[in-house]
């Protein structure tokens, strides 16, 4: 069983899950399925992945009781507006074949469009209706935050954004812990670009862990939620087997030492793709 992080509207989350970015759709089901067989109580998934249908399925279809899954989709940023998004929620809603998520997100904030405000308070509604129990964003910076709860007064309780030895965001970390915002990781693994780095391949080396692993339990105990992807049972069952070892504080200084503030995806403040 994966620890849990406490969310601020009283909720909680599992600290790792299974991102499914990138799965294929005819083998989502099964990788979801796999993976709530192995312990995974976390899928994040988004519209834009085009493999809503299957995470729904690997969900419906698991022995697993829906109530302990946390079930995560996005807003994809042609669907930004009010109106809009209410009705992409719903289609989201009805590909996965499930009544409410546990975790709505805005994708990106698309700040050139002006349009995220209208989206969070869609959000808003959707959370008041029940069709999802709690909402958060995805990749919005600073100013994208301030905006957002200075004008709604909703503080999101989650932003995902990617996280890596090479990019680790400790500002906006920071920024998170004084809103009471939980950080999610996405490409945690930063495309396997630190596995070589001295910091990495030394603590592998002591723990007897893989490079993944020592990574995956740095994001673990920086305090955020992580969801690295795995479509092979053995990959899985290696990201989920995080929890039975410690890095050392002078193991943690040393991967600190790796920030490079270098991106492997798109940079929010000007990523517009609809």
């Amino acid at each position: 069983m994966t620890a849990r992080l406490r969310l601020n509207d009283g909720h909680s989350i599992p600290q790792i899950g299974l991102g499914l970015w990138q799965v294929p759709a005819v083998i989502t089901a099964q990788t979801v399925a796999t993976g709530l067989r192995l312990g995974y109580r976390l899928i994040d998934g988004a519209a834009v992945y085009g493999n809503e249908e299957g995470q729904g399925q690997g969900v419906r279809c698991s022995e697993v009781p829906r109530d302990q899954i946390f079930v995560t989709t996005k807003i994809w940023n042609d669907a930004q507006g009010h109106d809009t998004t209410l009705r992409a929620a719903e289609a989201g809603l009805a590909r996965l074949g499930l009544d409410y998520v546990d975790l709505l997100l805005i994708h990106w904030p698309c700040p050139a469009r002006g349009l995220y405000i209208d989206t969070w308070r869609a959000l808003i509604r959707l959370r008041e209706d029940g069709r999802c129990r709690s909402i958060g964003v995805s990749n919005f910076n600073a100013p994208h935050l301030e905006r957002l709860i200075g004008e709604t007064g909703v503080v999101p309780v989650l932003n995902q954004i990617e996280v890596n030895p090479r990019l680790q965001q400790a500002e906006l970390r920071a920024l998170h812990d004084q809103l009471g915002i939980v950080t999610q990781s996405w490409t945690p693994l930063g495309q396997g670009k630190s596995f070589d780095a001295p910091a990495i391949a030394k603590a592998a080396q002591r723990s007897g862990k893989t490079p993944a692993q020592v990574i995956l339990r740095w994001h673990v105990q920086i305090g955020a939620s992580v969801i690295p992807r795995s479509t092979r049972e053995a990959g899985l069952a290696e990201n989920l087997d995080i929890f039975d070892f410690a890095l050392t504080p002078e193991e943690m200084a040393d991967i600190a030492t790796l920030d490079e503030g270098t991106r492997c995806g798109p940079d929010p403040a000007r990523f517009e793709m609809l």
